[in-house]
């Protein structure tokens, strides 16, 4: 196979990967909105099954046991892993998380929900292997290609593993934040390398120093943002626990958090209004960062749509999933226009 036909691989593959990753943030939105995060008690296999159950009958002989041992045993390896780190107090709390040691019921909607969310992982995962094996294509002039490929696979090993914990700490809170955000980072990763690959032979243009800063800004703000929307589904988890039933008080429960949330919402809408009046202004109308930022800016209008549902429609499932979905778009966009800016054709004259 040629050089040449091998980086056009890459680039397929890499697309595929970017797609794939988006699809795995829309399957956990779906599994944390509709609760199904222990629908398979056990990883990777769900009951001890490649396929799983679809009757109790077909279950394990004492499965609620069985696992809740293993959840113990497993989060007791975890925590000395913590406290070689110097995180003993992280430690300590999940040795006396009492919360592991209630069985989840059996529920089959539950556990093909999550079975299906592994699924899409293990399609991502498959597309970042071979992501890996085309990036060697690039070993002579873009080394930067193939190390960061070895990186995001690696990654997505450890997101694998953490998913794993996930399970076995019975979705404890900062664990599922940690693990978000390392979902966003291969994929910030994987639009890196598909950048690199389409733009490694072009020339730079001259970079207006204010559009980066506001850009820079403006995707550290959603980062932010997204880390405190994910404290408010964890404050929400803890709420409906003692609500169970009565979904239109949990919001009003949540407190601060919530508050900040919407806040900050203001906040990203603002910033990206300045940011797409530079951009209008410095940029032609068909040049890529004019159209990134048009889709940008769609995706927060559309999530601001779903932040309302969210708050007034009493916290439907399929809002929680499209929020996420949207909040992953919106980062996704921001950092391939922030790559695109130094490279992007379609400057107007004299502007930059």
């Amino acid at each position: 196979m040629s050089k040449s036909s091998q980086r056009t691989k890459f680039k397929r593959v890499n697309l595929i990967a970017i797609v794939s990753l988006f699809a795995v943030i829309l399957a956990g939105g779906i599994v944390r909105s509709s609760g199904s995060g222990m629908g398979c008690p056990d990883w990777p296999k769900c009951f001890g099954r490649y396929v799983p159950p679809t009757d109790v009958s077909q279950l394990p002989k004492d499965y609620k046991q069985a696992y809740v041992a293993g959840r113990v045993k497993k989060n007791l390896r975890f925590a000395r892993t913590l406290d070689v780190f110097g995180y003993s107090n992280l430690a300590k709390r999940i040795r006396e998380d009492k919360s592991i040691l209630i069985p989840e019921d059996f529920n089959a909607a539950n556990t093909w929900t999550e079975y299906a969310n592994r699924l899409v992982g293990v399609i991502a995962g498959f597309a970042m292997i071979l992501t890996l094996v085309y990036s060697f294509s690039y070993r002579n002039d873009v080394k930067l290609i193939p190390v960061l490929s070895i990186i995001n696979l690696i990654l997505v090993g450890f997101q694998g593993w953490l998913g794993s914990i996930v399970v076995s700490t019975n979705l404890t809170s900062w664990i599922v934040t940690v693990h978000m955000l390392l979902a966003l980072a291969i994929l910030a990763i994987s639009i890196y390398t598909y950048h690199l690959a389409l733009t490694y032979n072009k020339q730079s243009n001259k970079v207006n120093g204010l559009v980066i800063t506001i850009a820079i800004i403006s995707l550290i703000i959603s980062i932010v943002q997204i880390v405190i929307g994910t404290d408010v589904r964890e404050e929400i988890d803890a709420v409906s626990n003692h609500l169970q039933g009565y979904r239109e008080d949990w919001i009003n429960s949540v407190g601060a958090v919530f508050a900040n949330h919407r806040t900050l919402a203001i906040g990203v809408l603002v910033i990206n209004v300045i940011l797409y009046g530079l951009i209008r202004k410095n940029y032609n109308r068909h040049s890529v960062p004019q159209q990134l930022m048009s889709f940008t800016f769609l995706m927060i209008l559309l999530q601001i749509v779903t932040g309302v549902v969210l708050s007034y429609w009493m916290l439907p499932p399929f809002a929680q999933a499209a929020h996420i979905l949207l909040a992953s778009l919106v980062f996704g966009a921001q950092f391939y226009l922030l790559l695109n800016l130094q490279k992007a054709a379609g400057v107007k004259g004299g502007k930059i």
